[in-house]
């Protein structure tokens, strides 16, 4: 049973890194054409989870976002979370 809870936790941790990475790149493509950053931060979060942590930084050249996600098995809160992340840059367009 417990081999089964990890594997199953595992499985939503991997879920969960594939989501930041279409997130990522998803934000660093609508930053990197001059969308405002309030607007990117929410399309990132609507393409992932609501309590993703999203930072973007625009500049000059390039455009980055990270993204980041703590994945908690379902129904062991007593097991700590496991973080996941992923980043993305775009060339930025003036």
């Amino acid at each position: 049973m417990v081999v089964l809870a990890a594997a199953l936790w595992t499985v939503q941790a991997v879920g969960a890194q594939l989501e930041c990475v279409d997130a990522a790149r998803v934000g660093a493509r609508a930053a990197a054409r001059g969308e405002p950053l309030d607007q990117v931060r929410e399309l990132v979060r609507s393409a992932t989870r609501s309590d993703a942590q999203v930072e973007v930084s625009r500049g000059p050249e390039r455009t980055h976002v990270k993204v980041a996600v703590d994945v908690r098995p379902a129904g062991g809160a007593a097991f700590p979370a496991i973080r996941v992340s992923a980043s993305a840059s775009a060339a930025t367009e003036n």
